[in-house]
């Protein structure tokens, strides 16, 4: 696992609350629709990144983190593995804080490189399992 309880808990608490939710849609059935709720609940502003760029919770989806006209925290990351490293690449580029690869979400030269950067990370870990555990 990537990330240890350390930095699992600086994310949750104190990279800040603005977390864009890659791959994040209307669907009800996908994971990540019931992780940022969630997260919401737990205080976080979650905005969705997702090629249809729908509204989702209530919050404006945007087509790509590029597009997103604010600064962003967390870089919740809910693709494949082979597709979560230039995310990761992108997050780092906007200037986020952080970076959270989810349950089954891994790529080592991603990790590598988005640390190298700055940037505090996780892989295979999920926020909603997590954060309750602090509260």
């Amino acid at each position: 696992m990537y990330g240890d309880a350390a930095t699992v808990g600086k994310i949750l608490r104190e990279s800040g609350d603005t977390w864009a939710v890659v791959g994040l849609s209307n669907n009800t059935a996908r994971a990540a629709y019931g992780v940022a709720a969630v997260l919401k609940r737990f205080g976080k502003r979650v905005v969705p990144v997702h090629p249809k760029a729908e509204p989702v919770h209530g919050e404006q989806g945007y087509a790509s983190l590029a597009d997103i006209p604010f600064p962003v925290d967390v870089v919740d990351v809910f693709v494949n593995s082979d597709l979560a490293g230039p995310v990761a690449d992108e997050a780092v580029a906007i200037g986020a804080k952080a970076v959270w690869f989810q349950l089954g979400v891994v790529d080592e030269a991603a990790y590598e490189r988005t640390t190298a950067a700055g940037l505090d990370m996780v892989m295979d870990r999920c926020p909603a399992i997590e954060i309750p555990q602090l509260a």
